[in-house]
């Protein structure tokens, strides 16, 4: 093949060239689209802010509803401990999900088992009366409290991260979900008097998954209205 056949086939199967309006249509919808924006804190101190607010959140909702004061120094040091432990891990991965490119090896949905699993094991470890009586009357209370407060979390903890870009919100919708739903069991052990077993693995447990599973549904949300709305623009 010479030299003249070869730039003959090149030229044949370079691609169209784009019309210019075409051009300048795509570069005025990227640049009006564009703002500025400010820089984000560290993920340290993000995550510092999602942990204030946990602690905010049961503090303020068991100085509401009324503080027991019926666990010894022993089970309030491991329980809260427990609380502190999730609650600063998860926050350090809803910090990781605001920034993209963020390296986390903390799987949200690995930290949700995690801490729904560790609760069912400690309270049965710590208190012993398995009685059912009252079971449904007083577990249905305590978990509509829990959630009360776990919303009241998640509105606080959007309110925090919600300047981040999230590549991947169902899965930030897990982690900011777990964080309120141990927002609300905090507050309950700091308020709930109640020392059953079976209460507690149950009913104050729940609140974490129930939590989690609504800030899934809200990040599954968001990421169909995204994409839905992506693909609108795109269309005009």
């Amino acid at each position: 093949m010479t030299d003249n056949e070869m730039d003959d086939f090149l030229k044949s199967a370079a691609l169209p060239e784009v019309e210019g309006a075409v051009v300048d249509r795509i570069t005025g919808k990227v640049l009006s689209s564009l703002e500025p924006v400010r820089r984000l804190p560290s993920a340290g101190v993000i995550a510092l802010g999602l942990v204030f607010v946990l602690i905010v959140v049961a503090t303020f909702g068991a100085t509401f509803l009324g503080f027991s004061q019926v666990l010894s120094v022993s089970e309030r040091v491991l329980i809260f401990w427990l609380v502190g432990s999730l609650a600063a891990w998860t926050a350090a991965a809803s910090a990781a999900a605001m920034v993209p490119g963020s390296r986390s090896r903390l799987d949200p949905r690995i930290l949700l088992a995690i801490g729904t699993a560790a609760f069912f094991l400690v309270f049965p470890i710590l208190f012993h009366d398995y009685r059912f009586d009252r079971f449904f009357s007083e577990g249905i209370s305590c978990l509509l409290n829990g959630l009360f407060a776990a919303a009241v979390a998640g509105v606080l903890l959007w309110l925090v991260v919600r300047r981040g870009v999230f590549l991947n919100p169902p899965a930030a919708g897990v982690a900011i979900g777990t964080l309120a739903g141990l927002a609300g069991l905090a507050m309950l052990e700091l308020h709930c008097p109640i020392l059953k077993a079976m209460h507690l693995m149950v009913w104050h447990t729940a609140v974490i998954p129930l939590s989690a599973l609504v800030g899934y549904l809200i990040g599954r949300w968001a990421q169909d209205l995204g994409v839905k709305r992506k693909a609108a623009e795109f269309m005009q």
